[in-house]
């Protein structure tokens, strides 16, 4: 029994290799390298930076604010901050403590929302390369 062999297409040059780049739209340059200049003005590197400004800007903001509150009170508030609030703990003392859950509060909010609404646009930057290396 013979079996019909699909025909083999021959290329119009001779050889099986050619080294002409092909036309992509990646934003490489000449070398091979990620063209920087390219990708800071495309619009998904520029949505990036919009995204990351929308949280950090607020959120340093209001920390420091809280955290500036926190200290002139310290300073010149000495009889509100020993007020007692139970036992030995009073107002100076729990609001300490606050600074740092506010710290782990900003911190875990920031995974969350990196997670969620950063990391899928920094791949998105990243094809514009075209490679998932990291170039520091």
């Amino acid at each position: 029994m013979t079996k019909a062999l699909p025909a083999v297409s021959r290329p119009a040059t001779p050889g099986f290799a050619t080294f002409d780049d092909p036309h992509h739209s990646l934003l490489i340059d000449g070398d091979g390298e990620p063209d920087f200049g390219a990708i800071q003005t495309s619009e998904d590197f520029l949505a990036l930076k919009r995204r990351v400004t929308r949280f950090i800007l607020p959120a340093t903001l209001l920390f420091l604010a809280w955290y500036v509150t926190f200290v002139l009170l310290s300073a010149y508030a000495g009889d509100f901050m020993s007020t007692p609030l139970f036992g030995t703990v009073n107002v100076g003392l729990t609001m300490g403590f606050l600074q740092i859950v506010t710290t782990i509060i900003i911190t875990m909010t920031y995974a969350r929302y990196s997670k969620k609404r950063l990391d899928p646009q920094v791949d998105r930057v990243r094809a514009l390369v075209g490679t998932d290396e990291e170039y520091v």
